[in-house]
């Protein structure tokens, strides 16, 4: 069994961009039931699928597979409800800690997210200088949420 624990924040500037790439993602999500997601990721040249199960606390359960790309694409077009997540994720060492910061696109553009993923709730972290409001419990800033109601329409 996997168990993704994770805390986001919202950014406060953007010191932490000096010269690093970042990939682009698409994903989507397909009906599932109340509190579990099906979302389907396209993140540079991989196909996802991945099922995410009810957060308890700041974690949940997690299963990802990696599937044909060809698959994912299809998927994303055919099978995917409201509207397609578009961003380009940076990947950002801090403290021995890999930060991900999302910076989206399309309907949720001038929304950049900091993730960071944990080994327990409360597991201790030193925070980067540019980290702003943590935003983990507020569940507008969920991406299977930000599908259904972007965040150009706040």
């Amino acid at each position: 069994m996997a168990l993704e624990i994770e805390r986001k924040f919202l950014l406060k500037n953007d010191s932490w961009k000096e010269d690093h790439s970042g990939t682009i993602y698409r994903q989507g999500y397909i009906g599932g039931q109340k509190g579990v997601t099906v979302r389907v990721r396209i993140a540079g040249d991989h196909g996802f699928l991945t099922i995410k199960g009810p957060t308890e606390g700041i974690g949940r359960l997690e299963f990802e597979y990696q599937i044909p790309t060809r698959d994912a694409d299809e998927m994303l077009s055919k099978l995917c409800q409201e509207s397609i997540i578009e961003k380009t994720r940076y990947k950002i060492g801090f403290a021995q800690k890999t930060w991900e910061i999302d910076i989206f696109h399309g309907v949720n553009q001038g929304l950049i997210l900091a993730e960071i993923e944990l080994d327990h709730e409360d597991q201790q972290f030193e925070k980067p200088p540019w980290l702003g409001q943590e935003v983990t419990g507020d569940k507008r800033y969920f991406n299977s949420y930000l599908a259904r109601h972007p965040y150009s329409t706040w």
